[in-house]
C-alpha cells in the first residue's frame, strides 16, 4: 500500500513538472463580428456635415476617440468618423477602416502573440469603448473597437441606411493583403469580379464572426503608392463604403422626392456585376458612398457568393 502511495505521488508530482515545461497555450482570437466605421478627412467641415445629416441622415455626436473629430452616426454600433484634412494629405481623404471586435485587449494579445506589430496597450474612451489601432500588410491604418456594454442609444430617423455592409480600398497585391486579413485574421471568401472577362479588380472578403465585408481594389499596374493620374474623385471611388438597403430604388425615390440628391442629382441606381442593385453619391471630399441591395436580384458575373449576404 504504501509503495503504491509513493508511485502515485510520484507520477502527480512528475505530471506538474512536466506540464510547468510545457508553451503556454496561446491565446484565442477573440470574435470579429462587423464593421465599426470608416475614418474620413473633410476639408470642409460644414459641407461635409449637410452631406451626412442631410442626404445620409445620420446623426452628429461628439468623438470619443478623438476631440478634433466628429461622428455621423447611423446606428449605435455604426458610424462614419469625419476627421480634419491635415496638411499632407494631398488627395487622399481615408484614414482608417475599423471593425467591432468583442474584446480589444484579447484581440490585441492575439496578434502581439503572432508577431504582428501593435501598441502596447488598448485605449479607452470616456463612453466605456476600447480600441487599439494597427496597419495591415500593405500599411493601411485598421482599428479594432469593442463597444461599450451596453452601447448608447442612437436615434436616426432619416437615415437612408442603418447597416454599413462593408467598405474597400486600393490593394496592390491581394496575396500581400491576405497575410493580414485571411491568414492571421481569419476573414472568409464572399465574391470577386472583375470589369474584363478573366480580370479580377475586386475581391470581397468576409470577416470571421459575421456577413459584413471589406473589398481590395486591386491595382494591377503599379506595385504601390497612389496610382498614377489619380483624382481625389477617382481615388474616392476606390476608397468607399457601402450602406445596405432592402431596395436601392426605393431609397432613391425617396431621396430624389425629398430634394435630398444636392451635389448628386446626376446619380441614378444602376445593377452592378455582383447581381445587386447600387446608388453611387459622392461627399464633397470625393469619397463614394455605395447605396447597395442586401441581396441579388440578378446573377453576379465572374464568381458565386460563398459566404451569406448581410441583411438589416
Amino acid at each position: 500500500m504504501q509503495n503504491r502511495v509513493i508511485a502515485a505521488i510520484f507520477v502527480a508530482v512528475f505530471a506538474v513538472a512536466a506540464a510547468a515545461q510545457l508553451p503556454p497555450e496561446p491565446p484565442k482570437r477573440p470574435r470579429i463580428t462587423g464593421i465599426s466605421h470608416i475614418a474620413l478627412y473633410a476639408a470642409d467641415p460644414a459641407a461635409t456635415e449637410k452631406f451626412y445629416t442631410q442626404i445620409v441622415g445620420a446623426v452628429k455626436e461628439t468623438d470619443p476617440e478623438n476631440p478634433a473629430g466628429v461622428r455621423y452616426m447611423i446606428s449605435s454600433k455604426q458610424w462614419i468618423e469625419v476627421l480634419p484634412l491635415p496638411a499632407d494629405a494631398g488627395i487622399n481623404r481615408l484614414d482608417h477602416t475599423a471593425w467591432n471586435t468583442t474584446d480589444a485587449e484579447a484581440l490585441l494579445k492575439y496578434l502581439a502573440h503572432r508577431a504582428w506589430k501593435v501598441p502596447p496597450e488598448v485605449e479607452k474612451g470616456a463612453d466605456g469603448s476600447q480600441w487599439f489601432m494597427v496597419k495591415d500588410a500593405e500599411g493601411n491604418k485598421v482599428e479594432f473597437v469593442q463597444l461599450p456594454d451596453p452601447p448608447k442609444p442612437v436615434e436616426a430617423p432619416n437615415a437612408i441606411g442603418r447597416h454599413i455592409i462593408h467598405f474597400g480600398f486600393l490593394v496592390h497585391d491581394q496575396s500581400v493583403e491576405d497575410v493580414f486579413y485571411r491568414n492571421m485574421l481569419d476573414f472568409k471568401p464572399y465574391w470577386y469580379g472583375g470589369r474584363k472577362n478573366g480580370e479580377i479588380d475586386w475581391v470581397s472578403q468576409q470577416c470571421p464572426s459575421g456577413h459584413d465585408w471589406l473589398e481590395y481594389m486591386l491595382v494591377h499596374d503599379q506595385p504601390g503608392g497612389t496610382p498614377a493620374g489619380s483624382t481625389r474623385r477617382s481615388l474616392g471611388g476606390m476608397d468607399h463604403f457601402s450602406i445596405g438597403v432592402p431596395s436601392v430604388q426605393d431609397v432613391y425615390q425617396m431621396l430624389k422626392d425629398s430634394n435630398r440628391l444636392v451635389g448628386n442629382e446626376k446619380a441614378e441606381p444602376k445593377m452592378g456585376l455582383d447581381g445587386k442593385y447600387q446608388l453611387n453619391l459622392f461627399d464633397p471630399d470625393g469619397t463614394r458612398l455605395e447605396m447597395m441591395d442586401f441581396h441579388a436580384t440578378q446573377k453576379p458575373c465572374c464568381s458565386p457568393f460563398t459566404a451569406p449576404d448581410p441583411n438589416e
